[in-house]
């Protein structure tokens, strides 16, 4: 290897360390607004930072405030899972202002942390998504 292709190398390296320590903070920084504990930021972290998908998601979104969607489990997106948290709290519009609904934040963790949940165990989200959405799901109910 010539000393151009290792310098090359050494940048590389050294801007994907930057970007994941980026990226991190800005978890860091997430939960903090969303009243969570830095315990709760490293947890979600360390699992984010396993997952290339999951951490590709991040990093677009952190980059362009909107999702990707290029990830997948279960045919579902971190896209799909946000719409499904918004749907499935919108059964507590009576409730206190403590309920997800009321912080961006804390639904973007949650949905980040349940796509890598799905990754390992899909099957109790998945079930919970086809269940738990409003009338326009097609197939929920029969028709007699």
């Amino acid at each position: 290897m010539d000393l151009e292709s290792k310098e090359l190398q050494r940048i590389q390296k050294e801007q994907l360390e930057n970007a994941l320590k980026t990226l991190r903070s800005y978890i860091y920084a997430l939960a903090e607004q969303a009243g969570e504990t830095q315990e709760y930021a490293e947890h979600l972290w360390s699992q984010i930072e396993k997952s290339g998908g999951v951490l590709q998601e991040l990093a677009y979104y952190h980059d362009y405030g909107k999702f990707l969607c290029k990830h997948k489990v279960e045919g579902y997106t971190v896209a799909d899972i946000l719409v499904w948290q918004v749907d499935h709290f919108k059964a507590y519009m009576d409730r206190p202002m403590d309920m997800n609904r009321y912080h961006r934040e804390k639904l973007l963790l949650s949905a980040f942390e349940i796509m890598v949940k799905m990754e390992e165990n899909p099957i109790p989200y998945v079930s919970k998504m086809r269940s738990e959405t409003g009338t326009d799901f097609v197939g929920k109910f029969k028709e007699y």
